[in-house]
């Protein structure tokens, strides 16, 4: 199991800091790559960039919590939580497969004598 993920590419988990504007305040934010293409992804999901995405999780913890505490954190937690959601969903709509039905053979047939 360790094999898959010691083999990870290693600039998926290399830090990279973005530089952001919240509220007028420049903020640089330090995230690996992969939770970068995820937010990416999150904000092309909801129409909107990546920064203004980011911003709105800002507004939204504040609005909540009175506080950011640990920001860069929280969005790699939000990433996981979010791939976690769509594997959730994806389980969901997989479609079941029954069980093969078991045929009991009559004792006098050719495959019961083999």
């Amino acid at each position: 199991m360790c094999e898959y993920f010691v083999k990870a590419d290693p600039i998926a988990y290399e830090q990279r800091t973005r530089t952001l504007r919240i509220h007028g305040v420049l903020t640089s934010l330090r995230l690996e790559n992969m939770a970068w293409d995820i937010l990416a992804e999150m904000a092309e999901e909801e129409g909107c960039t990546t920064n203004h995405l980011i911003v709105t999780f800002h507004d939204e913890i504040l609005a909540h919590r009175g506080e950011v505490p640990n920001f860069a954190s929280f969005l790699r937690i939000t990433c996981m939580r979010y791939l976690r959601r769509q594997l959730t969903a994806a389980e969901r709509e997989r479609p079941t497969v029954a069980p093969p039905k078991v045929v009991a053979l009559k004792s006098g047939s050719a495959q019961a004598s083999r």
